[in-house]
């Protein structure tokens, strides 16, 4: 297996403009990374400090980068020694950009299209592409070009979006790749596993692809099927594991946003997209983010099923969890107050995403300073050590716990949707001169107000844990 591949296993969901509350597109990834820690940042890249040229760290990859970048948000590892590993952002052109979703190329493509070790790869992608697009298809436009002409050292999701249009790229083997516009009225749940399925190859509008990748799978016998063009069962894998650790995750997703539909968790044949059968909002899209299998025999908290049924599959919500992006680009706003990076650090069951507009140009000091050991003073860290001091609770079914997390949840979704509100109640009094400033300040006061409500939650759930030491003894009637 390349070195290079398989550094991080996530969950993304994209939602099209007419499948959401408010008309409002939507990308979200949970960021899982091997090991349990991988600490992250959240800052702002302005022009000036985007580089003219990107050496990776990571791979050695290396290209020219084109002049006038946009300014974006970006979420970068905490140390970035061994590459930046920017993931997700949105730019001043209102393009949000998520990256990557880990997947995987069967061997037979592997063999014929092998991977690039100093190709472009997860670590690279953001940086090199989010700052130079002005739409989604411009990104997969970009990304291709990036991919075809250097290669690329793993197998990965990427997905794009602006305030129309909802995309969703897959790179197979070393060269080749394969875009899907979501459909305006659907969601798709992507979990470490090749999604896209037919392709059809007259149809512009909603699919993209390498220039060859028609003719390569066809001179090398790659298509089994009589008819069409599956690109999951050409170049997916489709292993044992695959049934254990990802189809379960679509399972759930589409059990969350469609429960009228019967359907086998391990299930190779689920569908990449559906019309869920109620309107998406950002709540939705972080419950699933977060979730673990609730409800059913296979929650790793639950009471019922069997010691076996509770830890049979990889959960959504898990210890690996180190940020959680929601890429919102809103409809009947002007271009300025459309976009908002939400944006939660840590394990996703005890936090809540904050909300950015991302038309700012810093970020508040606990975000994008995170230093690599601990610290409540780091937002990152501070949820770490919350769901440490969460997760025994939960296991043990204690109520008052358990409650003390949800309230804290509560009150962060609540006051999240507030500063949105008053935000956006008062921004038609702001001139545009002042605009970036103020945006600096509506982040800061509700990034203070959840750090405090998180700072709270911890400080109970250490008194409670208190009581649960094994060397306690009730003192005496005169002690």
């Amino acid at each position: 297996m390349n070195k290079f591949q398989n550094l991080s296993s996530c969950t993304a969901f994209l939602a099209g403009k007419n499948a959401t509350v408010d008309g409002s597109t939507m990308i979200a990834r949970n960021e899982d990374a091997g090991g349990g820690v991988n600490a992250k940042r959240f800052v702002v890249v302005n022009p000036q400090d985007q580089p003219s040229e990107y050496i990776s760290t990571f791979n050695q990859f290396r290209v020219k980068l084109p002049d006038h970048p946009l300014r974006y948000t970006a979420t970068p590892n905490a140390d970035i020694s061994d590459g930046v590993w920017g993931e997700s952002g949105i730019n001043t052109d209102n393009v949000a950009m998520s990256s990557t979703e880990t997947e995987f190329t069967n061997t037979t493509m592997l063999g014929l299209d092998p991977l690039v070790a100093d190709g472009i790869g997860e670590e690279a992608m953001l940086t090199c592409v989010l700052p130079y697009i002005h739409s989604a298809r411009e990104g997969v436009k970009r990304l291709g070009e990036l991919v075809t002409n250097f290669g690329t050292c793993e197998s990965n999701g990427i997905a794009f979006s602006d305030s129309e249009e909802v995309w969703y790229f897959e790179t197979v083997g070393g060269h080749h790749w394969a875009a899907e516009r979501i459909p305006d009225d659907s969601y798709a749940v992507a979990p470490n596993q090749t999604g896209i399925q037919e392709i059809d190859f007259n149809d512009a509008e909603h699919f993209m692809y390498s220039d060859d990748l028609k003719e390569f799978a066809e001179s090398h016998h790659l298509n089994k099927a009589r008819k069409g063009f599956n690109f999951r069962d050409i170049f997916g894998e489709d292993v044992q594991a695959d049934h254990y650790y990802n189809t379960p995750r679509v399972w759930y997703g589409q059990k969350m946003f469609n429960p009228e539909i019967e359907q086998d968790p391990e299930s190779r044949t689920m569908p990449f997209t559906r019309v869920a059968d109620h309107l998406i909002s950002v709540e939705d899209i972080a419950l699933f983010l977060s979730s673990h299998y609730q409800g059913t025999e296979f929650d790793p908290y639950g009471q019922t099923g069997t010691e076996e049924s509770r830890h049979r599959y990889r959960p959504i919500g898990m210890n690996r969890n180190q940020e959680m992006h929601i890429l919102q680009i809103r409809p009947n706003f002007p271009a300025e107050q459309a976009a908002i990076h939400w944006l939660a650090e840590g394990v996703n069951e005890f936090n809540a995403p904050v909300p950015f507009f991302a038309n700012c140009t810093d970020t508040p000091a606990n975000f994008k300073n995170t230093p690599l050991r601990t610290t409540t003073e780091s937002f990152y860290w501070l949820n770490k050590l919350v769901a440490m001091l969460a997760d025994p609770f939960f296991a043990e079914h204690d109520l008052e716990a358990m409650t003390a997390v949800s309230e804290s949840r509560k009150f962060g979704f609540a006051n999240g949707r507030a500063a949105v509100a008053a935000a956006d109640a008062e921004f038609k009094n702001i001139s545009k001169d002042r605009l970036t400033d103020w945006h600096n300040q509506v982040n800061e006061k509700v990034a203070n107000t959840i750090t405090e409500n998180v700072k709270d939650l911890l400080h109970q759930l250490l008194l409670m844990r208190a009581e649960k030491m094994v060397p306690t003894f009730e003192k005496g009637g005169e002690l």
